[in-house]
């Protein structure tokens, strides 16, 4: 299925995760300056730095996908999606295992917070099945579905709740490009460039794979932020994608 991506170049659709100290990110986004379009700022940033971080990273020209990954009761994510939204924030994450309910007060808060400052919604995602996870692992908190099954059924409550989209192994993207649409983001993490290692991640595939199979953007941390040179890693990923 064609996707509204398909046009966008391959830059663009490239999320860097930065999960590090604060001097090697702003070091690594001054490397990258120029070349990268997306940085992900995930707990080990943020809940260091705050809300200041996403300002510094703005400031420089990025698009941030802010990760933290909501989930609460609906009333309080309904606030916490709108302070993630105030901070400037382009993406937010939110559990879907939280019900349709939670991701409905996402998305009532991310709205809200565009209204308050005049600007355009950060896109909303909702986490399916996180990519370490395998179907072992699903059991031992007691989901006997299998993996794909597991990201099938939230990403339809997902659809429900009309949130921008989800995120999930790009294994799983071509089955959600069918079932979401070709209007919704679907971001997937656990992306290795050919010859990377895995680390722990358990369900990956190359970037030429992922936007194969339907990803919006994808998401490569280690391989390009623990690189001699990373910018020529970028780089190097951006030409396998030409």
């Amino acid at each position: 299925m064609l996707t509204a991506f398909e046009n966008i170049p391959a830059e663009e659709r490239i999320i860097v995760a930065l999960d590090c100290s604060r001097d090697m990110a702003i070091d690594l986004a001054e490397k990258l300056r120029g070349r990268a379009k997306w940085v992900k700022i995930g707990m080990t940033l943020y809940y260091a730095c705050g809300p200041s971080i996403i300002a510094a990273f703005k400031q420089r020209g990025y698009k941030v996908f802010l990760d933290l990954k909501l989930h609460d009761i609906p009333f309080q994510i309904e606030g916490a999606a709108k302070a993630a939204g105030m901070t400037g924030a382009d993406m937010i994450t939110m559990h879907t295992l939280g019900g349709q309910a939670m991701l409905e007060a996402a998305q009532r808060g991310a709205e809200a917070a565009a209204r308050e400052r005049g600007s355009a919604t950060a896109v909303t995602l909702g986490i399916t099945v996180l990519t370490s996870m395998d179907e072992e692992s699903l059991g031992q908190i007691g989901i006997e579905r299998t993996p794909a099954e597991q990201v099938a059924l939230l990403a339809g409550l997902a659809k429900d709740a009309g949130i921008s989209g989800v995120v999930a192994s790009p294994q799983e993207a071509a089955a959600l490009r069918d079932l979401l649409g070709p209007r919704s983001y679907i971001v997937t993490p656990g992306v290795r460039p050919v010859g990377a290692d895995k680390g722990d991640q358990s369900r990956v595939a190359t970037p030429a794979e992922a936007f194969a199979n339907g990803a919006s953007h994808i998401v490569i941390g280690r391989p390009v932020t623990r690189a001699e040179d990373p910018a020529a890693a970028f780089d190097a990923i951006v030409a396998s994608l030409r």
